[in-house]
């Protein structure tokens, strides 16, 4: 069980987080309006612009429903979900998220199907966000409202159909098939407060004579007994007070991964934070700059003309397979949109193969090979590989602002402050796990070299993006 130390947690600042928690149960129904306020408004925006022209050059942000669509979707929401998750937990999960509200409905009032063996694989969080980010590069997701719609809502009808053949009056696609849920597990680790249940408690809830205790639909499908953490917990307040069991409280925010990681991590973890955020993220932020891009392409494009291969120049893709919008003179041919997957895929195997080495070698100098240690070590990484994503995001809000004439100026200056800041916070954390191990401080120091080779090399691959190329 996950225990804040009375030191570090007030009292009174504890019992008034306990309150929201309470307050968050009572007002089950205003909270279930306000996702369903988020679902008519992400409705709106992702159908409407489908029917309009695509922007020119004299729209604006404030006035053209696309552009409004595009910054709302990727300049605000998915950046600064994902720093929600690091200071709040998973609120927007279970408070806020569209394909939560809708899947649950459906399940409520679907065919209650028992839940699959293969769904419950647990490597599908890492494939569907690798997937539905080489996807969303392969049709320009970023820009055009078609591809928008596809993306989104294509999972969007996939967490209805989910929902309605699986579970009862559960979240079984945000359990096992929401292409974020693994990147918002991760970053929630670093949540400053969960919902902390007491053993003692519920152990004597079942000593109560004539009181009748109220089941808890937990939506997420957590084991509320036996959570520990807030990875999995969609912070929907519903359990508040379960068998006067269960508080909202603070914890430091290093808990979960020094002290609970050691034995909460998986290889599909370490295989999202490796290969998905510090790889194949990094490879569909990177390719649109790189020079490496530019080299690549025209070597290939000579080698195909100097052996009489034209077929992959040719530009008839579908804009569902690869970027089709000859109006605004952004077309790929199949050689442009198979030369994007290779790169994006390349870039992510040499990263997360890079990166997995470095911190091999690292559980290896800290006692030999161990599988647990080297995840508890990967974990450390957190800060830093969520960050990586939100500065790359931050290249289409930047982009879409300079469009607007509104000063960036400082953008790269944030960007560099905000990598700093969780390169020394995970150097910290994984400083922390490492005396988990061993606590000899030579030997320590030696642990940690290969970890800090591997967030330089993180970070040099957002320096080469954003302040060389």
């Amino acid at each position: 069980m996950n225990t804040c130390s009375a030191s570090t947690v007030s009292p009174t600042s504890s019992t008034r987080l306990a309150r929201v928690g309470e307050w968050m149960r009572l007002n089950a129904p205003l909270i279930r309006g306000i996702q369903w306020g988020v679902v008519l408004i992400y409705g709106l925006l992702i159908l409407v612009p489908i029917f309009l022209p695509l922007p020119d050059e004299t729209a604006h942000i404030w006035s053209n429903l696309t552009l409004i669509a595009q910054f709302a979707f990727w300049g605000l929401w998915w950046p600064f979900v994902l720093i929600s998750m690091v200071f709040m937990g998973r609120v927007w999960c279970g408070v806020l998220c569209p394909e939560g509200a809708l899947t649950e409905f459906a399940s409520k009032r679907g065919l209650f199907k028992p839940i699959p063996r293969w769904m419950r694989w647990g490597g599908w969080p890492f494939v569907a966000f690798a997937l539905t980010t080489v996807y969303g590069q392969m049709i320009s997701v970023y820009q055009y409202p078609k591809a928008v719609l596809l993306v989104l809502g294509g999972s969007t009808i996939g967490a209805i159909i989910v929902g309605y053949l699986y579970g009862r009056e559960k979240r079984v696609w945000c359990k096992y098939l929401c292409p974020v849920n693994g990147v918002f597990g991760l970053l929630a680790k670093l949540a400053p407060f969960h919902y902390k249940v007491n053993e003692e408690a519920w152990r004597a809830s079942y000593n109560t004579h004539g009181k009748k205790t109220i089941a808890i639909n937990c939506a997420p499908l957590v084991p509320l007994r036996a959570m520990t953490g807030a990875a999995d917990c969609h912070m929907c307040g519903r359990c508040s007070n379960h068998r006067d069991a269960v508080t909202l409280t603070w914890r430091p925010p290093t808990v979960e991964i020094v002290s609970l990681g050691a034995k909460q991590n998986s290889v599909w973890e370490s295989a999202l934070a490796l290969y998905g955020l510090m790889g194949i993220a990094i490879g569909a932020f990177h390719w649109s700059a790189s020079p490496w891009f530019i080299v690549i392409k025209q070597a290939t494009a000579t080698w195909l003309i100097d052996n009489d291969i034209m077929w992959p120049f040719a530009t008839n893709a579908p804009w569902w397979v690869f970027t089709n919008y000859p109006a605004q003179n952004d077309v790929f041919s199949w050689l442009d949109g198979s030369l994007v997957v290779s790169y994006i895929l390349t870039t992510g195997l040499v990263m997360g193969t890079v990166l997995s080495v470095l911190f091999a070698f690292s559980t290896w100098l800290l006692g030999g090979w161990d599988r647990s240690r080297f995840n508890h070590l990967v974990q450390s990484t957190i800060p830093l590989a969520g960050c990586g994503v939100f500065v790359g995001l931050s290249a289409t809000t930047v982009t879409l602002l300079r469009g607007e004439h509104i000063p960036v100026f400082w953008a790269n200056d944030l960007r560099a402050i905000l990598l700093i800041a969780t390169t020394l916070w995970s150097a910290w954390l994984a400083w922390r796990v490492t005396g988990r191990y061993i606590t000899a401080p030579g030997r320590r120091l030696l642990g940690m070299a290969p970890i800090i080779a591997a967030l330089g090399c993180v970070n040099f691959a957002w320096l080469l993006m954003f302040w060389i190329w």
